[in-house]
């Protein structure tokens, strides 16, 4: 079996951030930095995301996406703020391989249609932000987790692959940045019903979680965030610590919020997978051992 890994780098203005529930954001420093890592690292792909950008209108994004598609040659996925073709094209133009849309494919669902035959179906990933209810069933939200859609999670995954989508990435905002492991029967329930890509998101606290929606939830690639995040926070040298921020990364270096998160790297999670037959699309480094 093959998957991908793929960090994700949450957007905001100018810095990654990481919150829980995508909630209660916490600056952890420059994106550019940590994809610099994660690259050395033997990161499948990466996925940056403007956590703010449906919500204000922006498109803060392509600046940094633009100069990390200049250092670093993975597949590098764009969301955030994306309601045109117009913005698809100017992500892409910025260095993207592909992008992610969520609030604009709700509201218009031909957006897919019309940029899959644009773009390319592989071009096209459908982020689906999803919250379990207490009937059991889960809820399609959008701008970040912020806005109910009284859209079904899984059958709106079902229409987004039948018209057109090439991926799925698939949020639980139950879980997301919990370290409580992720929504395995979400991601179960929709890798069984599309003919397509599912990507699970939200949750991962220890590298076996990275396995579980692998073989329970049947997961195509996995994107990872605080298991990644807070071990690079908490081991950068104090040179290299920036000033501003330091009263976030401080919080975050004491291991208060986040003690159900076992840190691991890109390396350690491609072992434990690779001794269970479970083998990743990237080669790992050779500079791997001395990032982090």
């Amino acid at each position: 079996m093959i998957v991908r890994l793929i960090p994700r780098l949450d957007i905001k203005g100018p810095n990654l951030v990481k919150g829980i529930h995508l909630e209660g954001l916490r600056v952890l420093g420059k994106p550019e930095r940590f994809a610099r890592i994660y690259y050395e690292q033997g990161a499948d792909e990466l996925l940056y995301m403007d956590v703010v950008a449906s919500l204000y209108g922006r498109k803060s994004l392509l600046d940094i996406v633009t100069r990390t598609a200049k250092e670093l040659f993975i597949p590098l996925t764009v969301g955030g703020g994306l309601r045109t073709l117009e913005d698809i094209t100017q992500a892409l133009w910025a260095g993207a391989d592909k992008v992610a849309i969520n609030t604009a494919a709700i509201q218009q669902p031909q957006l897919i249609h019309d940029a899959a035959r644009k773009f390319g179906s592989s071009t096209i990933v459908v982020s689906i932000e999803a919250m379990h209810k207490p009937d059991g069933r889960y809820e399609a939200y959008t701008d970040n987790g912020r806005q109910r859609t009284g859209v079904d999670a899984v059958e709106w995954a079902q229409r987004a692959a039948e018209l057109g989508a090439g991926e799925l990435l698939v949020t639980s905002i139950n879980r997301e940045g919990t370290g409580t492991g992720f929504d395995v029967e979400l991601t179960r329930q929709i890798a069984e019903r599309v003919p397509i890509p599912v990507i699970a998101c939200g949750g991962a606290g220890m590298v076996r979680h990275v396995y579980e929606v692998i073989t329970q939830g049947k997961a195509d690639a996995v994107c990872l965030a605080s298991i990644l995040h807070y071990g690079v926070v908490r081991n950068l040298p104090p040179s290299e610590r920036d000033v501003a921020e330091e009263g976030n990364t401080a919080y975050l270096r004491s291991g208060k919020g986040f003690s159900r998160v076992e840190e691991a790297t890109l390396p350690d999670i491609k072992a434990y997978l690779l001794e269970r037959r479970i083998f990743c699309r990237g080669a790992l480094r050779e500079s791997a051992n001395a990032i982090v």
